[in-house]
Parts: C-alpha cells; sequence; structure tokens
C-alpha cells in the first residue's frame, strides 16, 4: 500500500515567535516539502491565530500544491478556512496539548459545533476530516456524524512505555479497522516520530495517511529536510 505523508509546518512559526526570527519562510518549507516526496503540508490554527497566523496561511496556500487545515471545529474559524481554501479540513478540539491545539474532538461536548462547521465546509467544497482519539467510540461517533474521513490521534501514545504502548496500539489497531470496514478515509497523527512509526503502520495497516510535524522539522535541522523526509518515507 502506498500511504501519503503530511507534513506539519506549526512548529517553523512557533519557532519564529520564540527566537524572535523574520526569515522563517513557510513557502520555502513548503516547496521543498513537496520536491522531497510528501503529499501535503499541513498548518493548524488556532482561536487566537498564534502562532499560525492568517499570513502564514496565504503565503503556503500560494506555494503548496496541497495544503492541510487543522482548526478547531468552532463557527468562528470556519470563514478562514473559506478564504483559504486548503484542499483538506481536519478539525480538532480546540484544547491545547503543548503548544499547538492539536487535541482530537470530543464528541460528547463538540458534537453539535461539528457537524455545523462540517456541514459549511462541506457545502463549499472543502472535504472535512475530524481528528479523533484511538477508539471504537470515537470512530462511531465521526461516523454517526456524518464525517467521511478521521485521523487516529496517536500524540497520547508514542512515548508511552513498551508494556503500555503495546496495549494502546492493539486499541489503535481496532479504531483503525472499524474506520476501514465503515469506508471512512483513515490517517494517524500526532507526536510520531522515526522510532515509533513503523509500530503504527504494522498496528494499523489500513492507514493511508500519515501526518508527522516536529519530529521531521527536528531531524532536518541535522540531515536537511530533503533527506529527513525522504527517511520517513521509506519507512511508510
Amino acid at each position: 500500500m502506498m500511504r501519503g505523508l503530511i507534513l506539519e509546518l506549526d512548529a517553523l512559526p512557533s519557532l519564529r515567535d520564540a527566537m524572535s526570527a523574520h526569515d522563517v519562510d513557510l513557502a520555502a518549507a513548503a516547496t521543498l516539502a513537496e520536491l522531497a516526496g510528501v503529499d501535503a503540508v499541513r498548518l493548524g490554527v488556532s482561536p487566537d491565530l498564534k502562532p499560525v497566523t492568517e499570513e502564514d496561511l496565504h503565503d503556503t496556500r500560494r506555494a503548496a500544491r496541497r495544503l492541510e487545515l487543522r482548526m478547531p471545529a468552532i463557527d468562528a474559524m470556519v470563514r478562514i478556512a473559506l478564504d483559504v481554501r486548503p484542499d483538506v479540513v481536519v478539525l480538532g478540539s480546540d484544547r491545547r496539548e503543548g503548544a499547538s491545539a492539536a487535541s482530537p474532538l470530543d464528541f460528547r461536548n463538540d458534537a453539535a459545533g461539528v457537524g455545523d462547521v462540517a456541514r459549511s465546509l462541506a457545502e463549499a467544497g472543502i472535504p472535512v476530516a475530524a481528528r479523533v482519539a484511538p477508539t471504537l467510540e470515537a470512530v462511531k461517533a465521526a461516523h454517526g456524524a456524518g464525517l467521511t474521513r478521521v485521523e487516529l490521534y496517536t500524540g497520547s501514545l508514542v512515548d508511552l512505555p513498551p508494556s503500555e504502548r503495546t496495549r494502546e496500539l492493539h486499541q489503535l489497531g481496532d479504531a483503525a479497522r472499524l474506520a476501514s470496514k465503515l469506508q471512512l478515509g483513515l490517517g494517524v497523527g500526532g507526536g510520531i516520530g522515526y522510532r515509533v512509526l513503523p509500530e503504527l503502520v504494522q498496528a494499523a495497516p489500513a492507514v493511508e495517511r500519515v501526518a508527522v510535524g516536529r519530529a521531521a522539522l527536528t531531524r532536518a535541522m541535522l540531515v536537511g529536510l530533503d533527506r529527513a523526509l525522504r527517511d520517513l518515507c521509506a519507512l511508510l
């Protein structure tokens, strides 16, 4: 199976803000990533438009063949998506984990807004996915909300000790099999690095798309972006 690689670029605006740098070129990063073989680049935007700004989104949109936008499932963010016109919107929670709003949706609290936002985007011709917990319940909830794509969130399992991670990987595999049975487009994302990626692919072989961010950009500081991304593609 040929899996797609998605490069999340959020760490670059975070680095820019932390170091008060002004020469972080997201457009150049997107172009280099695509030349190295990634299928799309992604930026995550939060309600306060920090660290990723609307200017960042437009600059990257102009340069990228395929741009994905990760955003909270709230009405206020729909305008930005309609303005930028990404190729895919990935809906997540507006809760923060670390420096970015990368948490999965909690359908117990977010379900009402998810349906409205997803319909608004779909009516505008923008495909919508949901970042969800890697559980059977979350996959069923996404399917019940009318979504046709899910991204199973792996951020909570990648740093677990091996014994605990094995249990969580089994759960991930069960969620992936259900998503495939329900004919949902299937991706994984959240904290994925070079070490854990083969384990994820083995646990969930039906996965079609893998989103990687900081691990790739950190490796790129040592070997360059092209080599870092080609190494990831080889692991897929």
